[in-house]
């Protein structure tokens, strides 16, 4: 989709009852597992004439995993994992924004992990702009990426006895963001 980004320009916050922060790792190298978080907040500045003076900044509620296993979700929340009762949340905030056409932007910043701090570059599609019935200005965009979970100290594992190991170390993150305008 293509539309003149400079309409769009104004300060957004992430619905999060419309967007999901996703995941994706291999389990026992043969299947994959998908998870999300659903607590988050997020704010957005679209600069749709100057993109480079966009921006965007995301807090996770780490507790807030949900793998659609109890079991596994609790050992995501431990000193193996993510270790929540000392690192509760997950922050990303952007250190440079580039368009790529009118349907796409790179978007680069930092994502802090565990309090280990490694630059992204993440390309989104966006997916549209739509005011809906309740009279709210929305922008979708979706994008993923793959990242290592060791670069963040996500080192956890458990061998196999048939060769290789439990949880990949390649997880792919996957973002689909709707978010409002505000007055």
């Amino acid at each position: 989709m293509s539309t003149d980004l400079t309409s769009l320009s104004g300060d957004y916050t992430i619905d999060a009852s419309h967007t999901t922060l996703g995941f994706v790792a291999r389990h026992a190298m043969i299947t994959k597992v998908r998870g999300s978080f659903t607590d988050f907040s997020g704010e957005a500045h679209l600069d749709g004439a100057n993109p480079s003076a966009s921006s965007v900044e995301v807090t996770i509620n780490v507790d807030s995993v949900d793998t659609r296993s109890k079991q596994r979700d609790e050992h995501l929340r431990t000193a193996d994992f993510f270790e929540i009762e000392k690192y509760p949340t997950i922050t990303f905030e952007s250190t440079a924004v580039k368009l790529i056409d009118n349907s796409h932007v790179e978007i680069t910043g930092d994502l802090t992990i565990k309090d280990v701090t490694k630059p992204v570059t993440i390309v989104f599609e966006f997916t549209g702009a739509a005011t809906d019935p309740f009279g709210n200005h929305r922008i979708g965009f979706e994008g993923s990426l793959d990242v290592n979970r060791k670069d963040w100290g996500l080192t956890w594992n458990a061998a196999l006895e048939a060769g290789g190991v439990l949880v990949s170390e390649k997880v792919k993150l996957e973002f689909e963001i709707s978010a409002i305008k505000k007055a």
